[in-house]
This record gives C-alpha cells, sequence and structure tokens, in this order.
C-alpha cells in the first residue's frame, strides 16, 4: 500500500476503500473532487493521478499522511496525527465536494421531549439537506441514514409531547422522511422494505392532512409495482393523478403525471402515456411554476420531465421520439450525478438499438457501463446487463460492440 501511495496509484487505495470497507466509487469521487468513471478507471490500473492539486486533495480527503504521497505535512496532521481513518473520517473530509454542509451529522436529528412548532421547521430543513445526498450517492450508501432519520422522528411523534397542529406538521415530515428512505431501499433493491414505507408514508400523509405527500407515496408505490406488474402499476399511477388540482404546486403535478406516464409506458398504453406527459409539460409551463415549490418536488423540471419521456417512448419502442428527447435532456444532465447519468444514457443506448444504430448504442454502453461501476446502487448494472445482452444477441461481430463485449465482460 505504501509503495503504491508513493507513485501516486491511488486506484489501489479506492480498489481495497471499496472492497474492504464498502465506500463506493460514487462516494469516493465526490469526496475527493474527482469524476466516478475516473475512480473506476483507476481502480482498474488505468492511468495515474500526477497532478499536485488532485494529489493533495485525494490526500486530504483520504486522511492520507503527507509523507506518504511525497508531500509536507497536511494541516489537518498537526491535531490528528493519531486519529483512526475509517467511514466517519470520510464523510468528515468531503467539503471539497459539499457533503459536509449536506450532512451535519450521520447521526438521526436528537429531538426534544416537548416540541415545538420551530422545532419541525428545522427537522424539514434537515430532511431537505439530507435529500441532496440522493443526487450524488446510491442507496446502498444512504438508505440507513435515512431509515435512521425516519424512525427518529417516529419515535419522537409517538413519545414528545406537543401540540394538535404542530403534530400534523409532524406527521407530514413523517411522511416526506419515510418517502425519502423508501426511495433508497428501492435503489439499494430493498424491495419489501421500499413498499413498507411508501405504505406508511401514505398513511402518516393522509393522517396529517397532506393531501399531495399522500398522492406521491402512491406513485411511489405504482413506479415500483410497474416493474413487476405492469397492469397494477398504470391504475395505481392513474389513481395517484385522479384529484390533481391546480391548487397543487406545479413540481408536484408534474412529477405525479411524469410518474404515471412511466407507469402506463411500461403497461404498453401509448395514448395515456403522451396524455400523461402533456400534462406533466403543461404543469412546468404554467404560471405557478416560478412560486415556491416543496423540496421533495422541486427537482423536478424541464431536463427531467425530456429525460422521462425519453425512456417512455424508449419503452413503448418509439426510437425516433426518444432520441432527441434523450439528447437534449442528456445534454443538460449534471454527469457528476453518475448513477442517474448511468441509467439515462442506457435508455439513449437503448433506443440507438432500436433505431438500428448499432455503433451509437455500444458507444454510449461503454460510458454508461463506466458511470455505473462503483455506484451504490445495482439498479445501472442490470441496466448495462439488458443493452449489452440486446446488442450481444444480433450484432457481437459489429467491431464496436465485440470491444464492449471484451470490456465490460
Amino acid at each position: 500500500m505504501a509503495e503504491a501511495l508513493r507513485a501516486h496509484d491511488f486506484g489501489t487505495v479506492f480498489k481495497l476503500a471499496r472492497e474492504h470497507a464498502g465506500i463506493s466509487f460514487q462516494k469516493l469521487a465526490a469526496e475527493c473532487g474527482i469524476k466516478p468513471e475516473r475512480v473506476g478507471a483507476l481502480a482498474r490500473g488505468l492511468g495515474r493521478v500526477e497532478s499536485f492539486g488532485k494529489v493533495a486533495a485525494i490526500a486530504d480527503a483520504l486522511r492520507v499522511p503527507g509523507h506518504m504521497v511525497g508531500l509536507a505535512p497536511r494541516p489537518w496532521q498537526t491535531t490528528a496525527q493519531s486519529a483512526p481513518v475509517g467511514r466517519r473520517d470520510l464523510l468528515a473530509a468531503a467539503g471539497a465536494a459539499g457533503l459536509a454542509a449536506t450532512l451535519p451529522d450521520v447521526l438521526p436529528a436528537a429531538l426534544p421531549h416537548r416540541i415545538s412548532a420551530g422545532t419541525v421547521t428545522q427537522l424539514r430543513r434537515r430532511t431537505a439537506r439530507l435529500r441532496r445526498l440522493d443526487t450524488i450517492l446510491g442507496g446502498g450508501d444512504t438508505y440507513r441514514v435515512y431509515a435512521a432519520e425516519y424512525q427518529a422522528t417516529k419515535r419522537a411523534a409517538r413519545t414528545a409531547t406537543y401540540k394538535e397542529a404542530v403534530g400534523q406538521e409532524l406527521l407530514a415530515v413523517l411522511a416526506e422522511q419515510a418517502q425519502q428512505a423508501g426511495w433508497a431501499a428501492f435503489d439499494a433493491s430493498r424491495q419489501r422494505e421500499a413498499a413498507d414505507l411508501y405504505r406508511e408514508s401514505r398513511s402518516a400523509a393522509e393522517e396529517a392532512g397532506a393531501d399531495d405527500l399522500a398522492r406521491n407515496a402512491l406513485a411511489f408505490l405504482a413506479y415500483q409495482a410497474a416493474d413487476s406488474d405492469p397492469r397494477t402499476g398504470a391504475a395505481l399511477a392513474a389513481y395517484s393523478c385522479d384529484a390533481i388540482t391546480e391548487a397543487a404546486p406545479a413540481t408536484v403535478r408534474a412529477l405525479l403525471w411524469e410518474r404515471s406516464a412511466w407507469a402506463h409506458a411500461v403497461a404498453q398504453d401509448a395514448n395515456a402515456t403522451d396524455k400523461a406527459l402533456t400534462a406533466a409539460r403543461q404543469a412546468l409551463d404554467a404560471d405557478d411554476a416560478g412560486d415556491t415549490q416543496p423540496d421533495w418536488s422541486a427537482w423536478v423540471d424541464h431536463i427531467e420531465l425530456d429525460i422521462m419521456a425519453g425512456r417512455c417512448w424508449t419503452q413503448l419502442r418509439r426510437p425516433l421520439r426518444a432520441v432527441p428527447l434523450l439528447l437534449r435532456g442528456l445534454a443538460q444532465f449534471d454527469h457528476t450525478q453518475a448513477r442517474d447519468a448511468a441509467l439515462y444514457s442506457t435508455w439513449l443506448a437503448e433506443a440507438y438499438l432500436l433505431a438500428g444504430e448499432v455503433e451509437e448504442a455500444a458507444r454510449v454502453t461503454q460510458r454508461a457501463a463506466e458511470l455505473a461501476e462503483g455506484v451504490a446502487s445495482p439498479r445501472p448494472q442490470r441496466r448495462v446487463e439488458h443493452v449489452v445482452s440486446a446488442l450481444a444477441i444480433d450484432h457481437a461481430t459489429v467491431p464496436a460492440v465485440a470491444e464492449l463485449l471484451r470490456r465490460v465482460g
């Protein structure tokens, strides 16, 4: 290990961190300020880190003493010479990627025995900060954090004292947290936990009178069900959109409609898909789209909708519609978000394959495979395998596909 560090072979360090400490390449990339695919390439022995700035940044993030990488003692060494290095140290050293500000502590929020409206406001803000982790980390990294937050709030709702109005707001936050934990469980392929959390979220939201959150919990259930039972998924999605009114925030309406579009696409209902996508776009184009939106839906924008529409039309085997939408969406998408960039790229690759553009499909799949490596979510890798298998069936002798098969095994 020492010799590897002296040679600036951080790939060996990354590989060991993943294999023995369970730290995903995506998390390492975020904390070291480099791209996830670069981490994966280094771990495969491709290339070295030669820039002084990058060597220093990675050494500081991983708490590698300066003398081991040819640097002077690092500033943190003066107070932490004997401190052990572990996952908590890595998380605390994540300032370069903004994680330190995003995640104030890995422990759940400590709630007082008497909860006030101010306490609920602070808890909602903390929940929003924690949600930012999902943009750069997979469910394998975030599930336990989100689940612990949810359980802590659930205990407080059961044992603390508060006024009735405060209790309603606390239940609404609890519903948000259950959805957040459910999504991370789904992303980590913990399907039973995800479904249980979505149902608990719906119950809490209905008790709180938070109709939009209750509908979103149902939309989450529809999104999950679509994989195994498309008809049930489509029915749940349609039900989640039944009572949407113009009073609901624009991004909430768009989120519910785009999830409905996806469920109907999986069920191969092109007309219902088109109607849902149109409703989602109209919601984002509405006059109130610039108003304050709930944090749990504020991420929905035209980029997200283009990508979802492209995915839907690929699922419906309409590549001429899908490719332009996916190209436009991915051109504006932040590719440092490795999990989502990998996932969305596989839909573009599949659309190219449906259109007969085999070489382009292979090229995009290779890019997706690089992004997916080391992500703490099995979903991108499953999608990569799906597209690779489809390419291999009829096009294994095409040079670009043969090279892809060689590189991804």
